[in-house]
């Protein structure tokens, strides 16, 4: 959101919040700079009206008030946009405590670190309270060094399609991508990006280190509907091989390719001077895994995998 419309729907909010009576669009014009500033009376007209909309949206409960001497009023009852107090055991604060800590590296830091600061000062306890005063020795973090991260947080929360620039692994150089965001998710340290691709008319997922430039936010609504449930992790690991069908068997350099060894299910080495030789269960997905070790890996079977490999390599080198 803009800085000056996020201060337009404050200073607005304010108002709605602070009034003991009805306030008219009249008195609010008078009342909030910017719309001073808006113009004629149609251009304040429509930006109030999606200013009330957008504030209603975030949660804050707006009365209509007729026949306020002829004209329409406004206000925001302070009963009816309370909280109720929270309460949170020691088993909850260490939950929060936990989850602040995994996006020290966002923007989410800040505000994560703000809100646990006001709620230890309402009385939340200390999150080495659930486990007898003890801290935990394990601290997770999540990696979020892409900067296509931060405007795609933004645009999944606010609904907002986008583009930008994607490299596919068998590709030389990146292609335009016209998405409607979805929901974003990290696995094995790497974050992805679920969405509705518009020229390709389908769901599609994108590794974000492979997003080249800037992410552009586009206006107009969603095309295509969001479903309940977007299967971000599951949809990767299939492409990862996860749901191996088959096994593959290759050649790789002597004291290379350990993420390779660590899936195998059979090594043997020495099969030829430098060279050991993996059986390696995949589904869809292992081709582009294997591309990117180079000439340290060879493909002896299948032959359809071979040949794959062989392809995506050709397109990089033609490149």
């Amino acid at each position: 959101m803009a800085i000056a419309k996020a201060e337009r729907l404050m200073n607005l909010a304010l108002c709605l919040l602070g009034t003991r009576r009805p306030l008219s669009k009249r008195e609010l014009r008078g009342s909030i700079e910017a719309y001073m500033e808006a113009g004629n009376d149609e251009s304040f007209n429509r930006m109030f009206e999606r200013d009330k909309d957008d504030l209603r949206e975030l949660g804050l409960v707006i009365e209509t008030v007729e026949n306020l001497e002829g004209e329409t009023g406004y206000l925001a009852r302070r009963d009816s946009n309370t909280l109720p107090p929270i309460s949170l055991d020691a088993e909850e604060a260490a939950a929060l405590g936990l989850a602040a800590k995994v996006w020290q590296q966002a923007r989410l830091a800040g505000a994560a670190s703000g809100a646990l600061q006001k709620l230890r000062a309402g009385g939340m306890p200390e999150a080495g309270d659930a486990y007898g005063g003890q801290q935990s020795v394990i601290e997770p973090r999540i990696p979020v060094h892409e900067a296509a991260f931060e405007p795609l947080m933004l645009a999944c929360r606010d609904r907002r399609p986008v583009t930008f620039d994607y490299r596919k692994s068998n590709a030389a150089r990146p292609e335009p991508r016209q998405v409607e965001p979805w929901a974003l998710e990290c696995w094995r340290g790497h974050w992805y990006l679920a969405g509705f691709d518009r020229d390709r008319g389908a769901e599609r997922v994108f590794r974000l280190s492979r997003i080249c430039g800037k992410v552009r936010s586009r206006a107009g609504k969603y095309t295509a509907e969001v479903p309940d449930v977007v299967t971000v992790r599951e949809t990767v690991a299939s492409w990862a091989g996860e749901s191996a069908d088959r096994t593959a068997v290759i050649r790789l350099r002597a004291g290379a390719g350990y993420p390779l060894r660590a899936r195998a299910t059979a090594v043997r080495e020495g099969v030829a001077e430098g060279w050991d030789e993996l059986e390696i269960p995949y589904g869809h997905g292992l081709d582009a895994w294997l591309v990117e070790f180079g000439p340290d890996v060879v493909v002896t079977g299948p032959e359809d995998l071979r040949a794959d490999v062989l392809d995506r390599l050709r397109a990089v080198a033609r490149g």
